[in-house]
């Protein structure tokens, strides 16, 4: 089975999407997210998406869920690299990242954590 890697950085977590999301891949990173979370005891996800050119409104949903299970375990998310085209699509599907903040780049997303702190 496929699984997408996370790299610890300190107190942060990294997630690099750079394939098409499915179903089963998306509920993997989810389980091993909230695991990694708990096992790091991290305070921070980045959720780097910026090799996706297309984000539909399961991506969407997964992204949002995703981070409202991370901050239920007490870690901020922050998604970085959004493209363009990408934030068109999910502002014109209605999608609310409800607890998600955003960033254009990763060094970014870092201060954004770090400042939350």
């Amino acid at each position: 089975m496929d699984r997408i890697p996370i790299l610890k950085m300190g107190d942060l977590l990294l997630v690099t999407i750079q394939v098409d999301m499915h179903d089963r891949l998306a509920m993997t990173l989810q389980d091993d997210l909230t695991a990694r979370i708990v096992k790091d005891r991290a305070t921070g996800v980045l959720i780097d998406i910026s090799a996706l050119d297309i984000v539909d409104s399961f991506i969407g949903r997964m992204i949002s869920n995703t981070a409202a299970m991370a901050r239920v375990l007490d870690a901020k998310t922050v998604v970085v690299g959004m493209q363009p085209a990408v934030a068109i699509t999910l502002v014109e599907l209605g999608l609310k990242l409800e607890g998600v903040r955003t960033a254009l780049n990763v060094e970014r997303g870092v201060q954004l954590l770090r400042q939350a702190e």
